[in-house]
């Protein structure tokens, strides 16, 4: 415990002399601080009656240092040095450290948004920067340290682990089927209105390959809404526009949240591709990529599974 407590003034009046002796004037030391010439006076006149003693020579424009100013001078000089470095050590110690994630448009908005707030919650020192696109060339840039994208676990040069597979079903807001029958079937899906998903994935399902896996004939199918985003064709079938495809696991919160419901009850299509968390071979992530990558896979790990998970 410190002892003679009593004899130290007041922190700041220290750094005020050691710039005001620096600077040889009240003057520049007021605009230096930012505050009035009259403060930087009367804070100089409070140490000297603290050490009972004259630390300036006091001239017209400028002040000269006293042999008892240049003895305190030169003795907090080393002290107040010692605390601005490990004060600096500890605010960069907590500084918050960004990691650089890219995914696709769907996994950023729908399963990954949803879930920052409780990853930020226990990571303050933490910042994750999001990039969201459908091309793979852009996510697969060098620019980022973690990855996820829709695949077969193959990317060359790239390490992958699942998050979660691929389960399809339609989905529609509760009030749309409150204007229709129930749906008994997937036949009965050529008579609704169907929410597609235009874009360059060919790869990915749509409405006409879903229904050819349930055995139906894919020139029957008539949209009614196209999109060219998977989160606005969720949107689209929360605001009652119609039947839309969702994706096990990126529409999960929606299903519990009841905004969305399953009007073919277990009916689902399930493929071979799956969401992968990339990370690259030849350079690791930062120390904080692997706390948010665990993390990733933590959140995997307790996801609800659907039929053949």
């Amino acid at each position: 415990m410190l002892k003679n407590r009593s004899a130290l003034p007041r922190l700041d009046y220290l750094i005020t002399f050691q710039v005001a002796a620096e600077l040889e004037s009240f003057a520049a030391t007021a605009k230096e601080l930012n505050v009035s010439e009259t403060a930087i006076s009367r804070k100089m006149k409070l140490l000297e009656q603290h050490f009972d003693c004259a630390l300036f020579v006091r001239g017209h424009r400028s002040v000269q240092l006293t042999d008892h100013g240049r003895k305190l001078l030169n003795g907090i000089t080393p002290a107040l040095n010692g605390i601005a470095r490990i004060s600096q050590e500890m605010m960069t110690d907590h500084t918050p450290t960004t990691v650089r994630m890219s995914a696709t448009n769907s996994v950023s908005s729908l399963w990954l948004m949803p879930r920052l707030h409780k990853f930020r919650q226990v990571n303050r020192n933490i910042t994750i920067s999001l990039m969201s696109s459908d091309l793979d060339t852009e996510c697969l840039t060098d620019d980022y340290d973690l990855t996820i994208l829709r695949g077969d676990g193959n990317w060359p040069g790239f390490d992958a682990r699942l998050l979660f597979g691929e389960t399809v079903f339609p989905v529609c807001a509760p009030i749309y089927l409150e204007n229709h029958v129930t749906i008994p079937d997937t036949s009965e899906l050529m008579d609704h209105a169907l929410i597609e998903v235009s874009n360059n994935h060919t790869e990915w399902l749509n409405w006409k390959t879903w229904l050819d896996r349930k055995g139906h004939d894919p020139d029957l199918v008539r949209h009614s809404t196209f999109v060219n985003t998977y989160p606005l064709a969720i949107q689209a079938a929360i605001d009652g526009l119609g039947i839309a495809l969702g994706w096990g696991h990126l529409v999960d919160h929606h299903l519990q949240s009841g905004s969305l419901i399953r009007p073919l009850g277990s009916e689902l299509v399930r493929t071979d591709a799956g969401y992968y968390l990339l990370t690259r071979k030849d350079r690791k992530p930062p120390a904080e990529g692997e706390v948010v990558a665990r993390w990733l896979l933590q959140e995997s790990a307790t996801r609800k599974r659907y039929q053949s998970e």
